[in-house]
């Protein structure tokens, strides 16, 4: 794609490394204000320096109106070229050992619920103490945030990721079980063969009714029922752990139960077919703000690989 920008400023002005990351946020998020805010700008302050940009440049980069901003052509193009300037500065600093700035700023997150007070909220407190600069917004719910939309900042995202604008590291392996309690055990029987599920009854994530399977015959999937569905899996966790039914559980949640006998695992010999994972998820690798790469390189620190509710279960909150 053509264009007459150039990074060639002599005529008009140099360009601001703050000014075109702060671009490049922008752009990200459409939104003017939230990438103002990661830089410690007011909305006001933030649009004043995209302006002088523009003008530096002799070129508008942004269309605007009273709710988002998008692309125009020559923006595209220059993002194209402001992101390995940005990347370049990044390698610049990193080879003399000094950073551009230390984390700052607030930082919006959301995350499922339960991995989120389990395994979390723990830790906020000691990740504050070492970053004094940064304050944290933290958003439990289970439902899938539009990270754009709301203006967040990182997402932890459990599964298989859908949406591939989106930039992804994983933070921890995911082990699921299929376990319940010994007394239904006791009572209904233990599953020999996942086809037995369908003679049990079962507690649903989600709707999520077809469990995945890998036999000596292959993959195969199994259509399971039960009278409870929920979209939290503390309710599962819960309804398991009083004797009622057999749930796909991930590890980091019944871990404690497995370790204290309260629940015990079932078909240990069919591993599930969909291997899942834990996730920091964010809206563009276009310049991530230290806040963001200073929380996930803490939680990848603190969970750990193998993760350490898979190596000392006692150590997770009930």
């Amino acid at each position: 794609m053509a264009s007459d920008i150039s990074f060639d400023d002599s005529a008009r002005g140099r360009l601001d490394l703050l000014d075109v990351a702060l671009f490049v946020r922008a752009a990200a998020l459409s939104n003017v204000s939230s990438a103002g805010r990661e830089f410690g700008l007011s909305a006001a302050a933030a649009s004043a320096r995209l302006a002088a940009l523009e003008r530096t440049l002799g070129a508008r980069l942004l269309h605007r109106t009273t709710r988002r901003v998008s692309v125009t052509q020559e923006g595209e193009v220059f993002a194209e070229h402001a992101r390995h300037l940005l990347d370049a500065a990044d390698a610049a600093r990193a080879s003399v050992g000094r950073a551009l700035a230390e984390p700052h700023g607030r930082l919006r997150v959301t995350m499922p619920s339960s991995l989120g007070r389990q395994h979390v909220s723990p830790l906020i407190p000691a990740f504050l103490k070492q970053y004094p600069g940064v304050s944290v917004d933290l958003r439990l719910t289970d439902q899938l945030v539009d990270l754009v939309d709301e203006g967040i900042d990182l997402a932890i995202r459990i599964g298989a990721l859908k949406d591939s604008t989106l930039v992804a590291r994983k933070l921890a392996s995911n082990r699921r079980v299929l376990c319940a309690s010994p007394a239904y055990l006791a009572a209904h029987g233990t599953p020999r063969h996942p086809a037995d599920l369908a003679q049990h009854e079962c507690v649903i994530l989600a709707d999520q009714r077809d469990w995945g399977f890998v036999t000596p015959a292959g993959v195969i999937d199994v259509r399971v029922s039960g009278r409870l569905v929920t979209d939290n899996g503390e309710v599962i966790r819960d309804a398991l752990a009083a004797g009622f039914g057999i749930g796909l559980k991930s590890t980091w949640s019944v871990a404690p139960l497995i370790a204290s006998g309260e629940l015990v695992t079932v078909l240990d010999d069919y591993p599930l077919a969909e291997t899942v994972a834990i996730w920091a998820v964010y809206p563009s690798r276009a310049f991530v703000p230290p806040k963001t790469n200073a929380f996930i390189e803490f939680l990848a620190a603190r969970f750990g690989e193998p993760p350490y509710w898979d190596v000392d279960p006692s150590r997770v909150m009930r």
